[in-house]
């Protein structure tokens, strides 16, 4: 269910909770999966705990670079985590967006993990705080498109699990 101004996405793996819940937590997985088709990932630092980071880059073929951070804020194992995420800089610091300066520069993402026979549905939702209107609205117009770009990211997850 998508409201107007946050993305929802669920999606069903045929893997146990534990190893989806892995692949959110370990840096070799994280590089494996995490990020769009054609990207290669950069990994800084991880620090998963609550109050800790993830900072990476999505190298891309054209040569450029993109850099983000996930800061957590909590983490109950292995059935949820919450992050705020924003692009950063290559020494880690928040910064504005390259493409837009409308967009907002933090969005809470909460992620849950839901195990039935064997299978885990993962629920991703993500809505921008300390947000302006304008940047509100910004993010709720590019949902559908954040939505598609999330596909591949999680078709990525797919292949991740299959093979672990």
């Amino acid at each position: 269910m998508e409201t107007k101004k946050e993305l929802v996405i669920t999606r069903t793996y045929n893997a146990p909770r534990v190893l989806v819940y892995k692949a959110w937590t370990v840096a070799d997985a994280l590089a494996e999966w995490w990020g769009p088709k054609g990207s290669t990932i950069i990994i800084k630092k991880l620090d998963f705990r609550s109050g800790g980071i993830f900072h990476y880059g999505m190298a891309f073929p054209n040569g450029a670079v993109m850099w983000g951070i996930f800061a957590y804020r909590e983490i109950l194992e292995p059935a949820y985590i919450s992050f705020i995420n924003s692009f950063s800089d290559e020494e880690g610091n928040a910064i504005r967006s390259p493409y837009h300066q409308a967009w907002p520069l933090e969005i809470l993402t909460e992620v849950t993990l839901e195990e039935h026979d064997g299978k885990t549905t993962l629920t991703v939702k993500a809505r921008p705080i300390n947000a302006t209107d304008e940047e509100m609205d910004m993010y709720a117009a590019n949902i559908p498109q954040m939505g598609g770009g999330f596909k591949g990211t999680f078709d990525k997850l797919e292949e991740y699990l299959a093979k672990s």
